[in-house]
């Protein structure tokens, strides 16, 4: 029970280590190309960090393919509007309150929301066995 606990939070470690690798690499070709308001682009940015996290997720980490994609979807959805919402805000107080740059806050405040609440709710409500 514990070597599969083990591997399934590598594997999601992994999952989330190359969805952010999607995230932070259109935020930043975004950032670059569309000269946008980094809030917005940093949104963008997560939008497809969480399609690419999804899919992994459901097929590869917790292999919950054979559940309902519609249902998985939506609580992946309530959970993936949390994480924007920790993001954004974080970013938000870091850059306007605290004068940090836009990316090195993305960095901070993506580790802190992926290790204290992404995987666990995850696991415990998005693909969690029925």
């Amino acid at each position: 029970m514990i070597n599969q606990t083990m591997r399934t939070f590598s594997k999601a470690q992994f999952a989330s280590l190359f969805a952010t690798a999607v995230d932070f690499g259109v935020t930043v070709g975004a950032g670059g190309l569309l000269k946008g308001w980094y809030v917005a682009v940093a949104a963008l940015g997560t939008v497809c960090g969480g399609v690419v996290h999804f899919g992994l997720g459901r097929h590869w980490v917790f292999e919950a393919q054979t559940r309902r994609t519609g249902a998985q979807a939506a609580r992946y959805l309530v959970v993936w509007v949390g994480n924007l919402l920790l993001n954004g805000a974080g970013m938000f107080a870091a850059t306007h309150w605290l004068a940090v740059n836009y990316l090195v806050a993305k960095v901070v405040v993506a580790g802190l929301v992926g290790c204290l609440y992404n995987y666990w709710v995850q696991s415990h409500f998005v693909f969690k066995e029925s």
